[in-house]
């Protein structure tokens, strides 16, 4: 197939270079146009504009920051897909704004299919993320033809709305968000009672957190956030997607996203979101 791809940062740059691997005829668009460039020496092609990337293709791929940025690129732009295209959306967005994307997409008869991704970069560059596809049977078993670049078969899974997909990924997420706020509190309860930060780590094996110190633990103990696999801008964004979609209260997210906000306010929101673990050595107010 003829596939645009919309959107090349850290994840999209990777999941770009899969398809072009696997002998996909690709155009890509970024707004800072400079992120082409290694995927046109690959063999893409170029776009200076979104709607000159997504003419004549059978797919369009979007994989933005957040829904916000689906508006702007897509639907209120109203970007020209040609009716009977297949749009698959990788971006992070609320179920609410599935709804939307889907309307939108109705009223100009393109297929439109959620498929937010779960895991980073190092299991994208392996071809082992989950994916998690939302939508019509007939879009989704198109769409798996294409997401079959990058995801692990065994952990695909469908779903026959594209809200549940992008409600899916929202817990995903908040799993992330919770376990590294947890491990930021068992390093202040740890370094309070005059542990090291080797020594509360160690202590987290055969625990609940010993999956996220086992990701993390390495770039806690050294204290390197640079190597960004998921940014504190990220997980943010999708924390109060969270809290926008949940009719419950969401006390634990709420300790993470007061936590992520401190990384971004103190310079840190493009470093992995590990680095709110580093406030475990800061004055408690």
């Amino acid at each position: 197939m003829k596939i645009a791809f919309l959107g090349l940062g850290r994840m999209g740059r990777v999941l770009a270079t899969l398809l072009l691997t696997d002998g996909q005829d690709l155009t890509v668009w970024n707004r800072t146009a400079a992120a082409t460039d290694e995927l046109v020496r690959q063999g893409a092609r170029p776009a200076s504009t979104a709607p000159d990337a997504v003419v004549g293709a059978d797919a369009v791929v979007t994989v933005l920051f957040g829904p916000d940025a689906v508006r702007d690129v897509v639907t209120d732009a109203g970007l020209p897909i040609g009716a009977g295209a297949l749009w698959i959306d990788i971006t992070t967005v609320a179920p609410a704004d599935t709804v939307e994307f889907a309307r939108w997409a109705e009223t100009r008869q393109v297929r439109y299919v959620h498929a937010p991704v779960v895991g980073s970069l190092g299991p994208a560059r392996s071809r082992t993320l989950g994916v998690l596809l939302g939508g019509p049977d007939d879009a989704v078993a198109l769409a798996r033809t294409i997401v079959s670049s990058w995801a692990d078969p065994a952990r695909l899974r469908t779903f026959d709305t594209p809200g549940k997909a992008a409600t899916a990924k929202l817990v995903a997420n908040l799993s992330l968000a919770v376990a590294m706020q947890g491990l930021l509190e068992a390093l202040r309860l740890g370094r309070s009672g005059g542990l090291s930060t080797e020594e509360v780590l160690t202590g987290l094996d055969h625990t609940v957190l010993s999956g996220i110190k086992d990701v993390k633990g390495d770039s806690v103990l050294h204290e390197r956030f640079d190597d960004t696999q998921f940014s504190a801008n990220l997980l943010g964004k999708d924390a109060l997607l969270m809290t926008h979609t949940s009719r419950f209260p969401l006390p634990a997210l709420s300790a993470a996203f007061e936590s992520l906000e401190v990384a971004r306010r103190n310079g840190h929101g493009e470093d992995d979101f590990a680095v709110i673990a580093s406030q475990a050595a800061w004055p408690v107010p």
